[in-house]
């Protein structure tokens, strides 16, 4: 139908230009009118033209509606189509179509007044559903902005809230802190200072005084009702807390009291004194002054009564020179000495006089030093820790508290110990100190107490210039010392060097733990003193062999003296056996001399003729070789056993005395045996004494029989 319809209105309008066309004839008539004086430009669709063919006109094409209207009247025209009769034959079918639509309108009238009322029901419902949406639109407007507004109210009503709980808390804190429960003024009034709820209601009230004093800096007109209160109960604590102190530290002063025991008591109630501190420093400052005076005078008077008592138990020591000491032999011996810096014995308990007194028992100055400073060592740590904890303080304060109790102690064992090294010349014992007092140092510094550092530095300022001087004196002492004037004197060691051995060796192994270089540099100068001491004392002998005895056994004395303490590597015992050694082959050169001279003699001379080329030379020498060969045969077994008599009878040490022999014995070996090698030359093959020579092995299997075990 669409298609008719749009033929029909294409039909109408070729028509209606189909009139206006015979209209503009009827102006122009054919052959001479006006209308034939322009040219028709028919295009595409002139039928003149060879390139139109009506073949491939098909009529579907007019009836699409892709070809535009003027292209269809033209196609008409040029196909000769009349189109008044074309037009009104679609009028009819239009007309024709029109009342079919009719008919079928009518005969679907009932159906379309029915979907008429249906859509106008459809309508009133979807007003009516509009009037419901409009009025839901409007009620949910209204919510939305009731929500905001409640939005608004609760955001309010938080801040109000959140406001008023700030205040709550602040205003809550300040009524606590102003407010004084009886509970508090019944315990401060009424109960004991040692009752835990007196410390318990002491830290509020203290609590609500500093409370109380912010406030009233800012202002809070409050704390004047409750001023009045709060320093009734603080002059009453303060009297109580004053009143106990007190007490304590006066039961420090009665005779034959442990101290020690309040004062740790007192740690207990250490709170005690920042409450007055905070509350009263007038009061606090008494109780401070008071603890100082007392604790003062009682480390004063236990340490004067107990360094009186020790220094009764004492045993003296005299110089290096002294040899009418009673006890010589263990001023210059370590022994046992050197355990008081033992880490055991270091810290052993402290010496107790009256026991030592009634066991009749003399103990070193060291070890009396030892528990003198141990006793102050452990006391004043103690006392520092104390004065830090209880009275709060630190730093420079501390030391100030501290030297302030300790202070006259100290100074009265300075000067104790500056007059006791006045006379003091055990070296020993000052070396000892000295190390005693270094340990003692790291002891308190692992401690953490540094209030003794002053006191270390100043003992130390004592005991090393008067250390010096003893070797210094004792340095001169073996240097002016004269070789004659020290009575009969025999080739075994002398006094002096054992005392000098044992002296060093000690000094030495104490030095080696806490390595000290001016030390080393004394005990050299003592070492080539006492050195040239036994130059001095072997010059006086007659006979070098008594020299060289004399110089062995002093050397071998101190070496094996040395060696027991010393390291193997030490200065000293390098040097005491390179002296030894040299000594040594001396002596045995001037054993062998006297029953071997001779074969000695030749034995050199006929070695340096063969090195410089000159052994013809040793024909000349037959009968020395002849007599040197029986001579050896005749007496060498005798003169070795004298020889082994000699040296046993000159040295005092069997071990040192066997070594010289098998050294002689190994010496005299080595020589026959150049002595073999010497007549082995040409110029001395054929000498008929050769046949009398010992065979080598042979002899050092005699020698071995000579050679000592012990």
């Amino acid at each position: 139908m669409a298609a008719a319809a749009t033929m029909a209105a294409a039909a109408r309008e070729m028509v209606l230009r189909a009139g206006t066309l015979d209209m503009e004839e009827e102006e122009g008539p054919l052959g001479g009118g006006p209308g034939l004086q322009e040219t028709l430009q028919l295009g595409e669709l002139d039928i003149t033209s060879d390139e139109f063919i009506l073949d491939e006109v098909d009529g579907s094409e007019f009836a699409s509606s892709s070809y535009p209207l003027g292209i269809c009247y033209r196609t008409f025209l040029c196909l000769g189509v009349d189109l008044r009769h074309y037009s009104k034959q679609v009028e009819l079918e239009l007309q024709q179509i029109e009342q079919k639509s009719i008919r079928d309108y009518i005969q679907e009238s009932e159906n379309i007044a029915s979907l008429h009322n249906q859509i106008t029901a459809c309508d009133a419902v979807l007003e009516r559903m509009e009037q419901m949406l409009g009025a839901f639109q409007s009620d949910l407007s209204s919510i939305s902005s009731e929500i905001r507004i409640l939005q608004e109210q609760s955001g309010a009503m938080n801040i109000r809230l959140r406001n008023r709980q700030a205040v709550r808390g602040k205003l809550g804190e300040l009524v606590d802190g102003l407010v004084v429960p009886s509970a508090l003024v019944t315990a401060i009034l009424e109960a004991p200072v040692t009752e835990p709820r007196f410390l318990e209601q002491l830290q509020e009230l203290d609590a609500k005084a500093a409370a109380v004093r912010e406030q009233e800096a800012r202002g809070t007109a409050a704390c004047a009702d409750v001023r009045g209160v709060l320093d009734r109960l603080r002059v009453k604590a303060v009297t109580k807390i004053r009143e106990f102190i007190l007490q304590k530290i006066y039961s420090f002063r009665k005779p034959m009291t442990n101290y020690q025991i309040p004062q740790t008591a007192l740690l207990k109630y250490r709170f005690f004194y920042q409450f007055l501190l905070g509350n009263e420093r007038a009061t606090a400052k008494e109780i401070r002054d008071e603890y100082v005076e007392t604790l003062s005078k009682i480390y004063l008077s236990y340490y004067r009564s107990y360094l009186g008592r020790l220094m009764k138990v004492q045993f003296w020591t005299h110089g290096l020179g002294d040899r009418d000491s009673s006890d010589r032999n263990t001023i210059f011996t370590l022994g046992t000495r050197g355990s008081v810096i033992s880490p055991t014995e270091l810290e052993a308990p402290i010496l107790v006089p009256h026991t030592a007194q009634r066991g009749e028992q003399r103990y070193p100055f060291e070890a009396l030093f030892r528990s003198q400073h141990y006793a102050l060592l452990d006391n004043s740590c103690r006392e520092y820790l104390f004065i830090c904890e209880f009275f709060v303080v630190s730093g420079p304060a501390a030391h100030d508290l501290f030297h302030a109790v300790m202070g006259r102690t100290l100074s009265m064992t300075l000067k104790h110990l500056e007059s006791y090294l006045a006379d003091c010349y055990d070296a020993i014992a000052v070396f000892l100190c000295i190390h005693i007092v270094l340990r003692f140092r790291n002891i308190a510094a692992k401690r953490d107490v540094p209030a003794l550092d002053r006191y270390w530095e100043q003992v130390l300022a004592l005991l090393w210039p008067r250390f010096e001087l003893i070797l210094e004196m004792n340095v001169q002492s073996v240097r002016s010392t004269d070789p004659q004037r020290l009575g009969g004197l025999d080739t075994r060691p002398h006094y002096i060097t054992r005392r000098y051995a044992e002296f060093s060796s000690a000094l030495v192994s104490i030095n080696q733990t806490i390595p000290n270089e001016r030390t080393m540099q004394l005990l050299g100068q003592l070492q080539v003193e006492v050195e040239n001491f036994v130059l001095r004392v072997a010059a006086e002998f007659s006979s070098r062999k008594e020299q060289l005895v004399f110089l062995i056994n002093n050397y071998d004395m101190m070496l094996g003296v040395l060696m027991e303490r010393a390291a193997d590597d030490s200065k000293e015992v390098e040097s005491f056996q390179q002296l030894l050694n040299a000594r040594t082959q001396e002596f045995i050169e001037e054993l062998l001399s006297p029953p071997f001279g001779g074969l000695v003699a030749f034995v050199k001379e006929a070695e340096a003729l063969i090195e410089r080329g000159q052994a013809e030379r040793l024909r000349g020498e037959e009968a020395r070789v002849t007599q040197l060969i029986r001579g050896f045969g005749s007496s060498w077994k005798s003169s070795v056993e004298s020889l082994s008599q000699d040296v046993m009878r000159s040295f005092t040490n069997f071990r040192n005395g066997t070594s010289i022999i098998q050294g002689a014995l190994t010496q005299l070996i080595q020589l026959y045996h150049r002595f073999h090698r010497v007549l082995s030359q040409p110029q001395l093959r054929a000498l008929p004494a050769r046949a009398e020579l010992i065979n080598i092995h042979h002899l050092m299997v005699e020698l071995k029989k000579h050679k000592p075990n012990f």
